[in-house]
């Protein structure tokens, strides 16, 4: 626990009261882009990031931006301030935070499979635990958190919401277990140490500046190339990344300290994804429905070749085994808190096939 964050010095209890809840969100509610400014964003170079960034400089924000090293910057903007740093290394995020005055932490390590599964626990864990604890000695006056909807738990034949939170041991895979683990950590901070954050829980987001891919923007990809002949059942929730990067700032401005909000879309089967990516790019819709055990075997195959070749694999275990449910969500507190907003998820996808076109993915 950070030393500042004392109970007996009168200094630091005004401090606490500067940061309570009440006093934060009325500042923000009403700040201007000068008063919300300067605003670092984590994990700026990649695709929510830098969808953030572009939302906050056209409020007229000033951005700053935290990169690895080894990050790419196609879809990092000139006008930035560009700040160097990793978020297992405090001296950089010390730096990175130094005057700052509100934070975005979106960077994450989003894979559904690594050689070290555990790596990914360590970077989504320590890397939220670190930037966190750098924050409140910096003096953070207002932190937006970016989870993910894998933090909460489905309702099989319904929409799950904010108040059914997943427990750590529930969640399937490395990935999901870490971001209910930092997700907690934020939500403890929060309370024992005064955190200014807000959570905010992104559903799937589609769209440009996709760079790496994500998971979905790999189907994306395979889709539109007619390299997905069949489908399993399930289906999940798509929103364009423009979107949720605006609900992002909208959770800075309006939402409370201490809550979290999902960010959504529309609620799709996959089998219509697919139908729609089709009709796009001017191909026959996959009509093939893979019944989930059959997919196994190449799913073991695909993770025994990438241990070898280093390359994450387009099936895995863990991607079957969420998929067993239907991925829908309800993001009406967002809408109705936030005044969040979301377009056509059909709009995602003609978007990110451009995208992915325009920049080589696709021929």
């Amino acid at each position: 626990m950070p030393k500042d964050h004392g109970e007996g010095n009168p200094d630091q209890a005004e401090a606490r009261d500067r940061r309570s809840p009440d006093r934060l969100a009325a500042a923000a509610e009403g700040a201007t882009a000068a008063e919300l400014s300067p605003a670092l964003v984590t994990g700026a170079s990649g695709f929510l990031g830098s969808a953030i960034a572009a939302a906050l400089r056209a409020r007229g924000v000033e951005v700053w931006t935290l990169v690895r090293q080894s990050s790419p910057r196609a879809n990092l903007d000139p006008r930035d301030r560009l700040c160097e740093g990793d978020l297992r290394d405090r001296a950089s995020l010390a730096r990175a935070l130094k005057g700052a005055r509100r934070l975005f932490h979106a960077a994450a390590d989003y894979r559904l499979w690594a050689r070290d599964p555990e790596e990914i626990v360590r970077n989504n864990v320590e890397g939220t635990r670190l930037v966190m604890e750098e924050a409140l000695r910096a003096g953070v006056e207002r932190v937006v958190h970016t989870s993910s909807v894998a933090t909460l738990k489905l309702v099989d034949g319904g929409l799950a919401a904010e108040d059914r939170p997943l427990a750590e041991k529930e969640a399937v895979g490395a990935y999901k277990r870490s971001k209910v683990a930092a997700e907690r950590l934020v939500e403890a901070m929060t309370r024992r140490d005064g955190l200014p954050a807000v959570i905010v829980n992104p559903s799937t987001p589609i769209g440009p500046r996709d760079v790496r891919p994500t998971p979905t923007g790999r189907v994306i990809i395979e889709a539109a190339a007619g390299r997905m002949p069949g489908f399993v059942d399930t289906g999940l929730n798509l929103a364009h990344v423009d979107d949720v990067a605006a609900g992002h700032v909208a959770a800075l401005t309006r939402g409370r300290i201490g809550e979290r909000y999902i960010l959504g879309g529309d609620n799709v089967l996959l089998a219509d994804m697919l139908a729609e990516i089709a009709r796009l790019v001017g191909r026959r819709p996959p009509r093939l429905k893979i019944p989930r055990a059959a997919v196994y075997p190449l799913a073991c195959a695909a993770e025994l070749a990438a241990r070898i070749s280093g390359v994450e694999p387009f099936v895995t275990r863990d991607g079957l085994r969420l998929s067993r449910h239907r991925m829908f969500f309800d993001d009406a507190k967002a809408r109705r808190e936030l005044g969040y907003l979301s377009r056509p998820y059909r709009e995602g996808v003609a978007d990110a096939i451009d995208w992915f076109r325009a920049n080589g993915r696709l021929r």
